[in-house]
């Protein structure tokens, strides 16, 4: 297979673990992880690649299970090449699609744009902010978004306004293996101060509700019409629930832990049994956030 894959001038690793690179700590390994050295590297990669092959993005590994079988294809991780952020105006940012959320706010509130100090809330790269639609304290990424770069899984690049992405509750209609390499971003004019008192408010109010010092993937069910995934979980009888070593958090019910011994199989069962107590509970559906790849060992 080494043989047939196309020449790279970043690096190229076949049966790369992939569970230190994710916030769970679990699953198996890519077949292939790909870290190119620009757009070009990625452009260029993706063209000569075998169409029959699949290719996922991998930003900081947030809302993510990775299947305890590993990833088959490419999975590609856009590394500092990709993580810069750039002031255009008084209001407006470029960021690479490997860029933090911390970054990208913090950015913004040292150059007096306010508008973008969600993002410090959310874990994860603007890559996956832009295709899942991110978003926290009544803001969402398609508010703030001007446009966005992409490569397409043919090698293509385009770009693409808010419009083209179709954007949902925390869904858009991105092209499967589309990596999202750039977004601009746009918010108004505030003061640093003020900016930052905000972000700190944020930050301490996350600290205090949600597990951010375990083994967690954030988010895990979205928020159903009218409901709250986390009071419904909670009315279930699902607090503290564990099957294995994965749990469902004390502290806010809407998160699943890796309590240290977990798999990926336990967390994704685990999962899927709140769902089902959910729905015996109140007949509501809860839909997964988190996404989960790849294949059962």
């Amino acid at each position: 297979m080494a043989a047939v894959l196309p020449k790279v001038a970043g690096r190229l690793t076949g049966g790369a673990p992939l569970a230190p690179l994710v916030w769970f700590k679990t699953g198996g390994a890519a077949e292939w992880l790909f870290e190119p050295t620009d757009i070009d590297d990625l452009s260029d990669f993706l063209a000569d690649l075998d169409p029959a092959m699949s290719v996922m993005g991998l930003g900081l590994g947030s809302n993510l299970i990775v299947r305890d079988g590993g990833v088959p294809g490419v999975v590609v991780r856009l590394g500092k090449a990709f993580a810069q952020v750039e002031r255009l105006d008084d209001v407006t940012l470029r960021c690479g699609g490997g860029a933090s959320g911390i970054l990208v706010s913090s950015t913004a509130r040292d150059a007096g744009i306010a508008g973008i100090e969600f993002l410090r809330s959310i874990p994860g790269a603007v890559g996956g902010f832009v295709r899942m639609n991110g978003g926290a304290y009544g803001r969402e990424v398609k508010d703030i978004l001007v446009e966005c770069g992409i490569v397409l899984r043919s090698g293509e690049r385009r770009t693409l306004a808010p419009g083209d992405l179709g954007y949902t509750y925390r869904h858009s209609a991105l092209p499967e293996g589309a990596i999202v390499v750039s977004a601009t971003f746009r918010g108004h004019v505030g003061e640093p101060a003020a900016i930052g008192a905000e972000m700190d408010r944020i930050a301490a109010e996350r600290e205090a509700s949600q597990p951010l010092r375990s083994r967690t993937g954030g988010s895990t069910f979205t928020n159903p019409d009218g409901h709250k995934a986390w009071a419904l979980i909670d009315a279930a009888g699902c607090r503290g629930l564990t099957i294995g070593q994965a749990q469902v958090s004390e502290k806010h019910t809407n998160f699943l832990l890796n309590l240290g011994g977990a798999t990926s199989a336990d967390i994704e069962a685990l999962g899927e049994e709140v769902r089902r107590r959910v729905k015996a509970h109140s007949g509501v559906v809860l839909e997964w956030e988190i996404q989960r790849v790849g294949v059962a060992a």
